[in-house]
């Protein structure tokens, strides 16, 4: 994973494209630990994640501002750091529309973010797979980089060992 072209490339791109959204709301943003292998533990074993954590300070009164950095206003045009550039891809904008284009349906709620406010700092993530419940059945939503140096086996054993029941 740490050695394959397609995965550094892709990798660095999505951190370059979630470090440009941060600097929207936040200062200083910096990649404090770049490209390190997760492991998480699912009913049917470990899979391996590359992750990287990017941080920023966000300004002073952001605990009564949360609503507004997400949706953050300047002027008439509305910057939304959602959804995020692990999930759309690069550049979002083309990828977004791309997305909209090639799928049959409209995605309604998909992924998003998650995190913990104590009152004083905020751990957040963006959450890349999701399951949701309608009408009495479950539906399993998960993906995939796809780019120019993406083999198409590899991608789909790649999402294949994505779609598992986070059970412990």
């Amino acid at each position: 994973l740490m050695d394959d072209p397609k995965e550094t490339a892709e990798h660095a791109t999505i951190v370059d494209l979630i470090r440009n959204d941060l600097s929207m709301v936040a200062e200083q943003v910096s990649v404090s630990r770049y490209r390190y292998i997760d492991k998480l533990q699912t009913n049917q074993g470990s899979i391996l994640q590359t992750s990287s954590e990017i941080r920023g300070i966000l300004p002073k009164n952001y605990q009564s501002a949360l609503g507004d950095i997400i949706f953050k206003l300047l002027g008439s045009i509305i910057f939304r750091l959602l959804p995020a550039g692990s999930i759309t891809g690069a550049p979002k904008k083309k990828t977004m529309q791309i997305i909209k284009e090639a799928e049959t349906y409209d995605r309604g709620f998909y992924t998003g973010i998650m995190g913990y406010f104590d009152g004083k700092d905020l751990d957040s993530a963006v959450m890349i797979r999701f399951v949701e419940q309608e009408g009495g059945k479950m539906y399993f939503k998960s993906g995939g980089g796809i780019t120019s140096q993406s083999d198409v086996e590899n991608e789909y054993n790649e999402m294949k060992q994505k779609v598992y029941v986070p059970i412990y």
